[in-house]
This record gives structure tokens, C-alpha cells and sequence, in this order.
């Protein structure tokens, strides 16, 4: 489910790609997901903390088939590396400011250790994943306001409703230089063998005005041109990706397909500039990796090469419906020493401009 009393893209005409979207249009549609968020704003505390909880059971004993890829690396992202060497996931996802990320591991290793008491006893460690993007303009990023505290809230009051625009890790985050934060997408993949879902979950704090992008319009440099000495910033910023699905895949196929959220980004108008990061994690829901040995071989279905253009397009347009999503349901906000960026949905009423033609 979502915030049915935010206006998403969608509620201004703009109907993105072709395929159809899931019931919700959210990384939830995905059977299993669920997302927590902690909002804290108040003056110059704008920041907060989003977790994404891949499946309902334990995730250390029952681990999925997952993959990273970097577009660009300007970031400090934490539990990648393990993530590719042993292509699974096991352990929830944070995403937080910059500067938190040690707290936010701190909390989900701590959740992690009460859920599993064999691990660092009978069995290895564990490898937290955990993101983040820089909300320095509108947070005060040296105060340390994320507490462990904070990160369990969010891990343990995960749900199918996701809020969007400016709330979570998404509070402070910039996009477009408006306001950005969280957003959700989610796409149909209609498959011989079955029907599956593609969600995607964006942590947006990216890009310039002058290049934002709707469904083909330059709607960023339209707005550009209404809003009078308007100082735009250099794209310092960064984007995390969490892409879920059911499809059946191999680690090697997800990779290939998390690989295609920067066509959606890119439609919207991002350059990926050097100093932006950009980070997928995707995992799939389709096969449980049991922790312990087994005594027989693992099955793992996939499915045909001839098959994955369907998920290169789902993935591609759920990313870039999200992105929107992310910047038409944020609020404008007022931060650290005044900063403040407008919001992208009252920019179109004060200056009267329609996303479609």
C-alpha cells in the first residue's frame, strides 16, 4: 500500500513506460517486502533512516540470490563487497546521511546478533548492507541526530505502506536541486512460466535543475528560466537503488539486470556526474540460500537469456517512475542555517506547468 493522500506522478498524467505497474506501484508489490522509516526534521535537523526487509523470515538462514553495481563510486556504501564475492544477501538494508552509516551498522548488527545467537559463536560473522547520501545542505550532518535507537525503530515497524518524497534517510536529500528523498516504483513481467514483479526503492539526492527530465520534457529548464536568480548546485549529491524482485535469476543474470537502472535515471535527466554516487543493490526473492550445509545439491531456477529484455525494460522504467516519484511527493523544507529547497509539486502550481501535453 501507499500514502493515498500523497500526489505521485502518476496523478499528473504522466504514465511512464508501457508495462503495467504492481497493485501498490512499490518495491512492496514484491511478495515479502516490507519498508520502515524514522523522520526526524525539526530546524537544522533534517535526516533519517529507511529499512528495507528483503523477506519476513530470518534472512541470515535463508539468504537470496543478490548483486551490486556501482555506476559511479563517489559514495560509502558498507556490505557490497561480500555481496558480490558471495552473490547473497543477509541482512536487512539501511539507508541513512553520510556520517551515519557506523550507527546504522552498529543497530543492524545488534538486530542481527539478537535474532541469531549462533553467529560469532558457532558459526562466521555477518556482512550489514548498509547506503547512504549526503544531506548536508539542509542537515546538520556533524550533529550525529541518527541514534541506534533510530535505525531499530525503522527495522522494527516495517510495513507494505510506504511513505515517499521527505521522510526516512530521505528527510534532507536533495534531487534535481529541489527538494528529493524517497521514492517507490514497481513493474509487471509477463513470462511464459509465470507471472513476477520488479520493484524498485530510490534514496534521490542527485543532479542539476536545468537537466531534469519528465517522460521527455525538459520540465527542469522551463522551471530554470521561471524561477529568477535562482542558484543552482553543482551535483554533488548520489543515489541509492534497491531493486526487488520474484524473478528467478542466477546472481549473474540480476547483475546484468541491476546494470540497466541507469537507462530509467538517465530519462529523467542525470549525467552521473563525478561527483555523484550511484549504487544498485537487487536481490530476488525467487530461492532461499540456506545458511547451513545441506546434504544435497542446491537447486536454483533461472530463467532463459532470451527472457531478460523484459526485465531490462521493467527495471528501467520502475527506476525512473521512482525517481519522479521521489521529487513530485517531497515537501519543501526549510534546514540548517535557512537553507531550503522548493518542492517540485508547488513549483508547478505557482507557475501554472503541466507535466503532460
Amino acid at each position: 500500500m501507499l500514502n493515498q493522500t500523497q500526489k505521485r506522478i502518476r496523478d499528473y498524467g504522466v504514465e511512464i513506460g508501457t508495462l503495467k505497474t504492481g497493485i501498490n506501484n512499490s518495491i512492496t508489490d514484491v511478495e515479502g517486502v516490507t519498508v520502515g522509516q524514522v523522520t526526524l526534521s525539526k530546524n537544522d535537523m533534517q535526516t533519517g533512516v529507511t529499512a528495507i526487509l528483503p523477506h519476513q523470515g530470518n534472512l541470515f538462514k535463508e539468504k537470496l540470490i543478490a548483486s551490486t553495481h556501482v555506476i559511479n563510486g563517489f559514495g560509502k556504501s558498507m556490505g557490497t563487497i561480500q555481496i558480490n564475492e558471495l552473490g547473497t544477501l543477509e541482512s536487512p538494508i539501511l539507508l541513512t546521511n553520510t556520517l551515519s552509516i557506523g550507527t546504522a551498522a552498529d543497530a543492524l548488527i545488534e538486530y542481527m546478533l539478537e535474532r541469531n545467537p549462533e553467529i560469532g559463536r558457532t558459526t562466521g560473522t555477518v556482512n550489514p548492507v548498509v547506503c547512504e547520501c549526503n544531506d548536508m545542505l539542509l542537515n546538520d550532518i556533524r550533529a550525529g541526530f541518527i541514534t541506534k535507537e533510530h535505525a531499530r525503530r525503522a527495522l522494527d515497524h516495517t510495513s507494505t505502506i510506504v511513505e515517499e518524497g521527505t521522510v526516512g534517510a530521505g528527510t534532507g536529500m536533495l534531487c534535481y536541486s529541489l527538494k528529493g528523498g524517497i521514492g517507490t516504483s514497481s513493474r509487471i513481467m509477463k513470462m511464459e512460466h509465470g507471472t513476477y514483479t520488479m520493484g524498485i526503492l530510490v534514496l534521490t539526492n542527485f543532479g542539476i535543475l536545468s537537466d531534469l527530465t519528465v517522460n521527455g520534457k525538459g520540465i527542469g529548464e522551463k522551471l530554470k528560466k521561471k524561477i529568477l536568480h535562482s542558484r543552482e548546485e553543482q551535483d554533488k549529491g548520489s543515489i541509492i537503488i534497491i531493486a526487488g524482485t520474484d524473478l528467478p535469476v542466477s546472481e549473474r543474470q540480476l547483475n546484468r539486470i541491476i546494470k540497466r537502472t541507469i537507462t530509467g535515471l538517465s530519462r529523467t535527466g542525470s549525467i552521473i556526474t563525478t561527483g555523484s554516487g550511484e549504487v544498485v543493490i537487487g536481490f530476488s526473492t525467487a530461492t532461499r540460500i540456506p545458511h547451513d550445509k545441506t546434504s544435497h545439491c542446491i537447486s536454483l531456477p533461472m530463467i532463459h537469456e532470451e527472457e531478460i529484455d523484459l526485465a531490462f525494460r521493467a527495471i528501467g522504467e520502475a527506476t525512473e517512475e521512482a525517481v519522479l516519484n521521489s521529487l513530485v511527493t517531497a515537501t519543501h523544507v526549510i534546514g540548517r542555517e535557512g537553507n531550503e529547497r522548493p518542492a517540485l509539486k508547488d513549483l508547478l502550481e505557482k507557475y501554472n506547468i503541466q507535466l503532460t501535453d
